[in-house]
This record gives structure tokens, C-alpha cells and sequence, in this order.
């Protein structure tokens, strides 16, 4: 059987040259006409400015606060951890009377025994 291959024309395959970026224009943004400008590396662009999350020296740190939210997030993940278990046990519990009962067994309900005294 002949394979089938679609037709190509040399004019589908083009090599584009990779220009690195070196100003701090975002990509499609259009350069303002005029003199060659020449990228300068001591100034940062204002979408790297990170001076507006820095904080002042003299402004205290809420250690209380933070505290109180790593509290909150291992009480959390220990709450979903517990809830995981408890979910793969009682799915794995299921799934051991569902096998049970599917082979025709009649002795498969758990029997709880209380105590008497």
C-alpha cells in the first residue's frame, strides 16, 4: 500500500532569525520614531520595579499575625490530611463488602458487638 503524503511547496518552510530582545519594550509594542536608541542596563523597567513591595525599616513586623495564619494553614492541611485517610479507609472498607457480597458470600455485613455488663 503507498502511504500518502500531503503536497509541500518550498514557500510553507520559512527560517525566521531570533533576535534577542534588548529593550524593554513588551513584545508588539512599537518603537517610537527617531534617533537608534541604545539599550541602557543601569535603569530596571517599571515592570521589575519591585521599591513598591519593600517596606520601610521602622515599620514593625506582625509576628502575631503571621503566627496566627501558619496556625490556620497546618490546622488545615492537617484537617484535609485526616479527611483523606478517613475517605481511602471507608472506599477500601466498600470496597472489601462489595467484593464480599459479589462472590455470593452471606457473611458479609460487619456485626458491631456491644459490651454487656
Amino acid at each position: 500500500m503507498k502511504t500518502q503524503r500531503p503536497i509541500v511547496s518550498d514557500d510553507e518552510h520559512v527560517v525566521l532569525k531570533f533576535r534577542p530582545r534588548t529593550s524593554a519594550q513588551p513584545p508588539g509594542g512599537r518603537e517610537e520614531p527617531g534617533p537608534a536608541k541604545t539599550p541602557n542596563t543601569n535603569t530596571s523597567p517599571a515592570a521589575n520595579d519591585l521599591s513598591r513591595y519593600e517596606r520601610a525599616r521602622d515599620e514593625g513586623d506582625d509576628f502575631r499575625h503571621r503566627m496566627l495564619a501558619n496556625v490556620a494553614a497546618l490546622a488545615f492541611t492537617v484537617a484535609l490530611t485526616a479527611i483523606g485517610i478517613w475517605l481511602a479507609v471507608s472506599i477500601a472498607d466498600l470496597r472489601k463488602t462489595q467484593d464480599c457480597v459479589l462472590m455470593g458470600r452471606r457473611d458479609c455485613a460487619r456485626i458491631s458487638v456491644t459490651p454487656q455488663g
